[in-house]
């Protein structure tokens, strides 16, 4: 008997849908569009973004990528999608300013099993919104359908932004000597980092429950744990870039991945060691919910969470308090939280 024939394999059949990506994308122009500023010349069908700098000297370059990390897991099951991308683009601009640029463009990539309207126009709608908040130009960006690599209800959001800053004005953490103080802006929540502790911490297993557990507003908090677990990454380039017009910014650190001390050293010179008191910053009630929960020792939270501070910035010592005023007219909470001294290079942190 003969064997019956295989029917031809399209790429549809194997999981990737051409003409639903394309469907997507076409009602999305105009939202990306509608970020460009000057030096924005577009893409049209071009396989690159084209962004004309000038008003510059001796311009650096400065670039970042990252992604929302597992915080798109709770986006997901809250149905929040616009958040994470409002997170990527606050995220990218963050770290840019962190020596002295002005960010200027971002690329996106969204990627998951299978493309969902809805979820990516949802993120961009975030992304351009947060873009034209900040004076960013969304440029371009990639949006993947990965069978196989993520899961069926998985998305993965990342964003490289890039910004310019005369070479003479960088911020480099050079010039950070003993006698400066640390300045420690007030973050958000979570911001884009720990979500893989905070769940495990927080959600139980299983949708439903995890669902109704967002819901829910727990003892401690004055919010339901779905708005606190989401709120936005705090974007500070803006008011960082107000303020050094006043102030003398000898280093900035974007508090992410790694919490106080692993993000502060990095921009420590040799020699140089930064002492913190925990006292002289409120930390936000979801943190301690976490620790709670989890039983989470301290070291931990400082190595995993803001804990409160979304940017650390380091300034000589008599402008520390001109610092925290300039702040709070910018609409920004702060303190002198700590000060630098000489001693082996690193973060210490004192109750």
């Amino acid at each position: 008997m003969p064997r019956r024939p295989f029917p031809p394999l399209t790429y549809r059949g194997a999981g990737v849908d051409r003409d639903h990506k394309d469907a997507i994308l076409a009602g999305l122009g105009a939202r990306i569009r509608s970020t460009y500023a000057k030096g924005a010349l577009g893409s049209g069908d071009g396989f690159g973004g084209l962004f004309r700098l000038s008003g510059y000297r001796d311009p650096v370059l400065v670039s970042s990528i990252d992604g929302v990390g597992t915080k798109v897991h709770v986006a997901g099951l809250a149905n929040r999608w616009r958040v994470v991308g409002a997170d990527i683009a606050a995220h990218g601009a963050n770290d840019v300013v962190c020596q002295g640029a002005t960010p200027l463009f971002m690329l996106d990539y969204i990627a998951s099993a299978r493309l969902s309207t809805t979820v990516v126009s949802e993120i961009i709608d975030g992304v351009a919104a947060a873009c034209r908040e900040q004076g960013i130009t969304l440029i371009g960006g990639e949006t993947a359908e990965m069978p196989g690599v993520y899961v069926r209800e998985g998305c993965d959001v990342v964003g490289c932004t890039v910004g310019a800053v005369e070479r003479d004005r960088m911020i480099t953490g050079e010039a950070i000597r003993p006698g400066d103080v640390v300045v420690g802006v007030a973050s958000d929540g979570l911001h884009t980092n720990g979500y893989s502790l905070a769940r495990a911490a927080l959600l139980p297993a299983g949708k439903v429950a995890a669902r109704l557990a967002l819901d829910r507003t727990p003892a401690g908090l004055s919010e339901s744990l779905g708005r606190a677990l989401l709120r936005p990454h705090r974007p500070y380039a803006r008011p960082v870039l107000a303020l050094r017009r006043h102030v003398e910014i000898r280093g900035i650190a974007h508090v992410t991945g790694g919490g106080i001390p692993g993000n502060l050293v990095r921009i420590l010179p040799a020699r140089r060691r930064a002492v913190l008191r925990r006292h002289r910053w409120p930390v936000p009630p979801v943190f301690a919910l976490i620790q709670e929960r989890g039983k989470v020792a301290d070291d931990e939270m400082f190595r995993t969470f803001n804990m409160g501070l979304g940017l650390l910035l380091i300034v000589p010592g008599e402008q520390g308090e001109p610092a925290v005023a300039h702040l709070h007219r910018l609409g920004e909470r702060a303190w002198v939280v700590g000060a630098i001294t000489a001693g082996p290079r690193g973060v210490q942190l004192d109750a």
